[in-house]
């Protein structure tokens, strides 16, 4: 079983039961150790249970009271997408001959066999991307994790489920997005769609980059929509997609390398920013909407250490010690999971008051997505170098720090 083999793959004899609500405390030196017992519990009930075809029935919905129903149409495709949208740069290192590497190929496995049955129409576990406005926000998740996983969530899968899952993007074509961040979760469908069938609509792609360019507000943030949300969107949504569908466009000759140096350089201010937010305790502000994606706030600072672009006064040292200040902070929190180690609602333990009415159990896998070094290898210098504070840490000790400058 998955549980048995992660624990023999990281030789923690100590390591609580998946079903209980605690993770273990891992020493400071064991960081990559610690980001793997996270993800990997949260994956466990959402892949174990879709790769059975078993999602479905065993996945709890919960929502604002009698909304339950309603989300149940969307929820399940929302933990898949979202899950496996900051899981899939670990994914993509593929299998290897170390217990990480064993440990990867049975998730590795474990996600092919989901997707088989989250777009097969012939599926318990067949997923809705067409009904209502919120498939088109997951299905776009889920590109962006065949986009971070071409190898390992796209190239081995067999021709049929190839071509039911190009078939399921196609679909939510039927939604029209609304005027603000969902634009880019069209055309993040679309930038999939051309790099794994070259059959795109190129216009719903370039409207939502002219829209974003015009609603950049400054200082390397974008509005949400013509107006400026003081939110995480930012990061949740906003910069990792335009990065990551602007490379595409690049990758297959549709690219504007202009466009492509501005946004990249805005990416890395905010990321600045991004860190600069995470206080020493490694909390952060709880302000603006979807705080029950909890850590996956951290996205876009997350996704430049991945890229190995963080700006110049930023190590990737105190960039890994302040992510894993506030994932120890949301994850260690009583309450967090329930008893069969589903999330429950919630930025610190369960807080079901903090949901929008577009807030369900599915919704909060998106935290994931603040793990995405973990597509950087071992021995790569974000996990191999010692511990560091990070800005504020330092500047609540005392530290003489260099001054912060907005991005002209």
């Amino acid at each position: 079983m998955i549980r048995r083999s992660f624990l023999q793959a990281l030789s923690l004899s100590s390591l609580a039961s998946f079903s209980d609500n605690k993770i273990p405390l891992l020493k400071q030196e064991n960081d990559r150790e610690y980001w793997l017992s996270v993800l990997t519990k949260l994956a466990n009930p959402v892949l174990e249970s879709l790769s059975k075809g078993q999602l479905k029935a065993k996945m709890p919905v919960e929502a604002k009271p009698g909304q339950e129903q309603s989300r149940r149409e969307v929820t399940y495709l929302e933990a898949f997408g979202r899950l496996l949208v900051g899981m899939a740069p670990w994914l993509e290192l593929g299998p290897d001959d170390s217990k990480e590497g064993k440990l990867r190929q049975q998730y590795i496995s474990l996600a092919q066999q989901s997707m088989v049955q989250a777009v097969n129409p012939g599926s318990a576990d067949y997923m809705n991307f067409t009904k209502g406005g919120q498939p088109l926000v997951d299905a776009a998740f889920l590109a962006h994790a065949l986009l971070r996983a071409p190898t390992q969530l796209w190239s081995k899968l067999d021709n049929s489920t190839q071509q039911d899952l190009i078939n399921a993007l196609q679909s939510t074509r039927v939604i029209k997005p609304g005027y603000n961040n969902w634009l880019l979760f069209s055309a993040m469908v679309e930038a999939a769609l051309l790099k794994f069938s070259g059959k795109w609509d190129a216009m719903r792609v370039d409207y939502a980059i002219r829209q974003h360019m015009a609603w950049y507000k400054g200082d390397g943030m974008y509005g949400d929509g013509p107006d400026f949300h003081f939110d995480y969107y930012n990061s949740y949504v906003i910069q990792p997609m335009l990065l990551d569908i602007l490379a595409t466009m690049e990758e297959n000759g549709q690219g504007n390398k202009e466009i492509y140096a501005l946004v990249f350089k805005r990416a890395q201010r905010y990321a600045a920013i991004q860190e600069r937010l995470i206080s020493p305790e490694g909390t952060f502000p709880p302000t603006g909407r979807s705080l029950t994606y909890r850590f996956g706030a951290f996205q876009l600072l997350a996704q430049v250490a991945l890229m190995k672009a963080l700006p110049t006064e930023i190590t990737p040292a105190q960039v890994r010690s302040a992510l894993t200040a506030v994932i120890r902070k949301c994850i260690e929190a009583p309450g967090t999971f329930d008893q069969q180690g589903w999330l429950r609602i919630g930025l610190y333990g369960s807080q079901p008051g903090i949901g929008e009415g577009y807030i369900s159990t599915g919704s909060l896998y998106l935290c994931t997505a603040g793990m995405l070094p973990l597509g950087l290898k071992p021995d790569d210098e974000f996990w191999a170098s010692p511990a560091a504070d990070w800005t504020a840490k330092k500047v609540w000790k005392g530290v003489d720090v260099q001054a912060d400058k907005a991005l002209y």
